[in-house]
């Protein structure tokens, strides 16, 4: 079976999510990346990468913490590298106890924080984020994630107050207005949601997933045409158009509470 893209693995995961059911229940249709949600945090640490290969970074950082538990610095290194590996229960166990022997230290309370919401544990997640930093020092990075975790909780006006906050230290910063478009996305106003994610795929510094939630929000607008076409700035054409063609079958799907078929479950990749 060909390997999903990454929008059709965000299709995928919104279909196992309460989130989809509230939306077709409402007679959109629509669909939301929450593993997108979640957003880009980079953890302060002082540990360079040892290698493109998170595999060899596991192994590597894994030797180093176990040699010693309590060093900072390797077990952010090694939670990391366990992330990017999908090992996502893993390193919230790695983080959580090296926040217990390293109390107060806010690098490894933002590693552990992105941990809990990688694995969707989002008031848990919110909570240890917001001892992450303080008002006095915020980090636009950690704001934005938990404005994800409030999106995934239903809160979404208090969610968008962290993406507002997090734009005034870093005005049109690409990742959090994704994030936010997400947000609009999450409560149907999908005009917004697009005017939102057009500005952060305006911005050089965007990478590959705003396209991907741009192309969606236009998709779930019925306009399969022009979701195809930036679909494909970043996918081979033939999988852009399997995506939108994905895309307009879940469209079609009637209600699960209403009888009618249910969306199919699709198994899931890690996420990168």
């Amino acid at each position: 079976m060909r390997r999903q893209s990454r929008l059709t693995r965000s299709l995928a995961r919104l279909l196992s999510s309460a989130a989809m059911t509230v939306v077709l229940a409402a007679g959109l249709g629509g669909c939301q990346t929450m593993s997108d949600v979640t957003g880009a945090l980079t953890s302060p640490s002082k540990t360079a990468a040892v290698s493109d290969d998170p595999r060899q970074a596991v192994d590597v950082y894994g030797e180093r913490y176990r040699a010693n538990p309590k060093d900072a610095d390797a077990a952010l290194a090694y939670g990391q590298a366990l992330r990017a590996t999908g090992q996502r229960a893993q390193a919230a166990a790695v983080l959580e106890q090296a926040t217990i022997a390293n109390p107060g230290n806010k690098a490894l309370l933002a590693g552990y924080g992105r941990a809990l919401a990688d694995n969707g544990n989002s008031q848990a997640a919110f909570d240890v984020l917001s001892r992450a930093h303080s008002p006095a020092n915020p980090d636009w990075r950690i704001l934005s994630v938990q404005g994800t975790a409030l999106d995934k909780l239903g809160k979404h006006e208090d969610a968008r107050r962290y993406y507002a906050t997090a734009l005034k230290i870093v005005p049109e910063e690409p990742s959090v207005l994704s994030n936010l478009g997400l947000s609009y996305m999450l409560t149907r106003e999908l005009p917004l949601a697009e005017q939102t994610l057009r500005r952060a795929y305006g911005n050089p510094r965007a990478d590959g997933r705003v396209r991907q939630n741009l192309a969606l929000v236009v998709g779930l607008q019925g306009r399969f045409a022009e979701a195809e076409t930036i679909a494909k700035g970043d996918l081979p054409a033939d999988e852009a158009t399997a995506n939108v063609a994905y895309l307009r079958e879940m469209l079609s799907q009637k209600d699960p509470r209403g009888g009618g078929r249910k969306p199919p479950v699709v198994a899931l990749d890690k996420q990168d």
